[in-house]
């Protein structure tokens, strides 16, 4: 008995982390101020590191956001000491698969704060030599990120010598010694200093600061460096410059959140434009299991505390916009209900308060095979009655559930919202599995994990799981 509840103990704690690590970022929420979220954030990660560690390193496999990678990588190089050699091997295969993984300027100011704490152990040296040798570029590397380079080389030990011809140390440490680079985009910046045209062959950002130099005017500035922009770059400076982007191309949470930044009514103007570069996109992401989820159903919050916060404006409304077409292109009948009534998905907005419980006798109604609710679970409209018609439809209605066979319909919530109160995402209902979500694209993911929130299925299994994602994951390293 002692060990079962030892199981169930360990199951919820190691899904509580999950979902703190693939929701909170440690930023402000509509609830919860930003200083509330990383404390409670921070508190989470040192306990499951120290009561959990091979369950706290595994979880860099799944689907945590790269705020909660970063901070597992940091924790587990601070306390290197603590575990085996083979533990410690283990450990070293999944950092630096997951920091292959991350934005190169994201793992170079987790480099920096290495340094900063005076993290210097060997392992700590290894993987970071090893990381910045399998760099593709360490010439634009250079350039783009020059200071943090510099530190990372310092702290690790790394020796410039055989990269970019043997230029790399000069360029870092003494370029005012150098007449000219053999290294054309070293040549570049070098120029860059003096002559206008040469910026244009730098990165955007590095770019940017010599434009400034220069005093060139912002207009001819954009026009030129177009072709060195990054998708990303593109989009952010689309509306403001008329800057081209193929919308296609981007992530559907991304384009789902760019979409709700536009006014009314260029989204209504440009109403064919997004839908199909938003159906593109799913279509993308549900990849070979297009059409496959049968009839499904879906719960959808657009609700006031959708709107974010300053930090995370509208990030909840976008990835329940972006599930929505994400369950569009997977099912094979498709009834979205979001919770204003609203049916014109691309004109939503943050409104009113969350009847969810209303919005899922509308969604069973129309006997799915699947229901999904995503939804900050902060059902006020009125207060509980989703959780009660959660229950009984569980336990009355479903007799497949109740006797722990078949279910007529499988429900999961997707939470996109971290409670820094209770250490988790909030839950609807005790019968109903959550899970948190970041980005719609997890979704299918993520629905597979919540199984194990649900009670059903223990920690041998969850722990199997866990293994095999974990294989998967350095199988593609």
């Amino acid at each position: 008995m002692t060990e079962t509840f030892a199981d169930l103990i360990a199951c919820e704690d190691a899904l509580m982390f999950v979902n703190a690590a693939i929701t909170s970022t440690g930023q402000r929420e509509f609830h919860h101020e930003d200083g509330e979220q990383r404390l409670s954030l921070g508190f989470l990660h040192e306990y499951i590191l120290e009561n959990y560690r091979d369950l706290y390193a595994a979880s860099l496999a799944l689907n945590v956001n790269d705020h909660n990678a970063l901070l597992i990588v940091r924790n587990l190089l601070l306390r290197a000491g603590e575990v085996d050699v083979p533990r410690r091997r283990r450990e070293g295969r999944l950092i630096a698969r997951r920091l292959d993984l991350l934005p190169p300027q994201r793992v170079y100011r987790l480099f920096g704060d290495l340094r900063r704490r005076g993290v210097n152990n060997r392992r700590t040296r290894a993987i970071m030599r090893e990381w910045m040798a399998g760099r593709p570029d360490p010439a634009f590397d250079a350039v783009k990120y020059r200071n943090a380079v510099k530190g990372a080389m310092r702290h690790a030990h790394v020796r410039p010598d055989g990269a970019s011809g043997g230029e790399l140390g000069p360029f870092l440490f003494a370029p005012r010694g150098v007449k000219r680079f053999d290294t054309p985009i070293f040549e570049s910046w070098r120029r860059a200093h003096f002559e206008r045209a040469a910026l244009y062959d730098l990165p955007y950002t590095v770019a940017e600061g010599f434009a400034a130099k220069h005093k060139v005017p912002r207009e001819v500035f954009l026009e030129r460096i177009e072709s060195k922009m990054t998708r990303l770059e593109r989009l952010r400076l689309q509306e403001s410059t008329g800057v081209a982007a193929d919308l296609g191309a981007m992530s559907l949470t991304r384009l789902a959140t760019y979409a709700l930044s536009l006014s009314l009514d260029d989204r209504a103007r440009r109403r064919a434009e997004l839908t199909e570069a938003l159906r593109t996109s799913a279509r993308r992401v549900a990849g070979a299991a297009r059409g496959s989820w049968g009839r499904v159903a879906a719960v959808l919050d657009d609700s006031h505390s959708t709107s974010g916060s300053g930090q995370k404006r509208r990030r909840p409304l976008a990835v329940a916009l972006a599930a929505s077409y994400l369950l569009e292109a997977l099912a094979k009948e498709y009834t979205p209900l979001w919770t204003s009534g609203r049916t014109d998905e691309l004109l939503l907005y943050p409104l009113g308060p969350t009847p969810l419980g209303e919005r899922i006798i509308d969604a069973l109604e129309t006997g799915p095979e699947r229901l999904i609710i995503v939804s900050d679970g902060w059902d006020n409209a009125p207060p509980g009655l989703a959780a009660d018609v959660l229950r009984i439809w569980r336990t009355r209605l479903d007799p497949g559930y109740r006797h722990g066979g078949a279910q007529r319909v499988q429900i999961t919530h997707l939470n996109p919202v971290y409670d820094a109160d209770d250490f988790d995402v909030r839950r609807l209902a005790p019968t109903v599995p959550t899970a948190g979500i970041r980005d719609a694209e997890d979704l299918p993911t993520l629905v597979e994990l919540a199984r194990f929130a649900e009670g059903r299925v223990g920690l041998p299994k969850l722990q199997a799981h866990l293994d095999e994602r974990t294989a998967r994951f350095l199988e593609r390293s």
